[in-house]
């Protein structure tokens, strides 16, 4: 069976519309119904009830997605252990928050390369959301991101809190003026947010991409919410300035692993993940050397 087929198949079922699931895949919406039809002939059963609002599965499909599941993880770890570079014995895949791989993950992965010789690695970056897929699908291994998703076949564990706050490029600036930038933090921050500033609009600017809003208005001025520990340089540079009057938010970072992986690598990944984290946390580690 065709593996794409698969991956539309559940990529219908999060969005639960073909229309979604066209954008999500950059597909059209007939190339997604002819997938859906082919698996369906394929199986001799229809798999979704369409209906107006969107789809719905069948008993049929309903029993057919932890299959799928189980297939798409399958075939991925097949995939890397074909990829895996000569003179290694496996492939690791470490995902996280592009945020989160300034000064943390960027002194992981080699302090990971050291402590285990015998594996490669893969590093990639994405949104929260698409990570935890990934792991799902089992192409990712391990993540560091903000508020993870619980699923199935997944452990979480906390590492430690972002303080998220207010900085502008104006000495003494007010809350929230005209040029602030709302990003895009996820469901908690919006919440808190919302509370915090309930008679606020929403923004003209909203970011999902912290660095980005930082070289934003760096470069045209205006004021976000930050992780403190990103801003600190500009902070002391006074090129950013802390809003004092506007409440801080604690953002939560975790790591994620699958529950596939070979438990030595698991106690390994994590004991080295936590030595850095503490190292970062006792301000032992300076910002590494980064190309914004």
């Amino acid at each position: 069976m065709d593996v794409t087929l698969i991956k539309t198949f559940i990529e219908v079922v999060n969005t639960g519309n073909f229309v979604a699931a066209s954008e999500r895949l950059f597909v059209s919406q007939s190339a997604v119904s002819l997938r859906i039809k082919s698996l369906e002939e394929h199986l001799s059963r229809p798999v979704f009830i369409r209906g107006k609002g969107g789809v719905t599965l069948t008993p049929a499909g309903d029993q057919f997605l932890r299959y799928a599941y189980s297939f798409l993880q399958i075939w991925e770890e097949a995939k890397q252990q074909v990829a895996v570079p000569e003179g290694y014995k496996d492939v690791l895949v470490i995902a996280g928050q592009y945020e989160l791989w300034n000064r943390l993950l960027i002194r992981w992965l080699p302090l990971l390369a050291d402590t285990m010789s015998e594996i490669a690695f893969r590093a990639e970056v994405a949104r929260p959301d698409r990570i935890m897929r990934q792991m799902v699908e089992g192409t990712v291994d391990i993540a560091v991101v903000y508020s993870p998703q619980a699923r199935a076949g997944i452990n979480i564990k906390r590492l430690f809190e972002d303080k998220l706050v207010l900085v502008s490029t104006q000495q003494n600036a007010v809350l929230l003026p005209d040029n602030y930038i709302f990003v895009d933090w996820g469901e908690e921050f919006s919440a808190f947010h919302a509370t915090s500033f309930p008679d606020y609009n929403h923004p003209r600017m909203t970011f999902d991409l912290g660095p980005l809003s930082i070289n934003y208005i760096l470069n045209n001025g205006g004021s976000c919410y930050m992780p403190e520990r990103l801003v600190e340089p500009y902070l002391t540079k006074k090129m950013l300035f802390e809003v004092n009057e506007a409440p801080s938010f604690d953002l939560p970072v975790h790591v994620a692993w699958r529950t596939q992986i070979k438990n030595d690598y698991v106690t390994q990944a994590l004991q080295s993940l936590d030595n850095i984290t503490q190292q970062m946390l006792d301000g032992d580690l300076q910002p590494p050397f980064w190309v914004e």
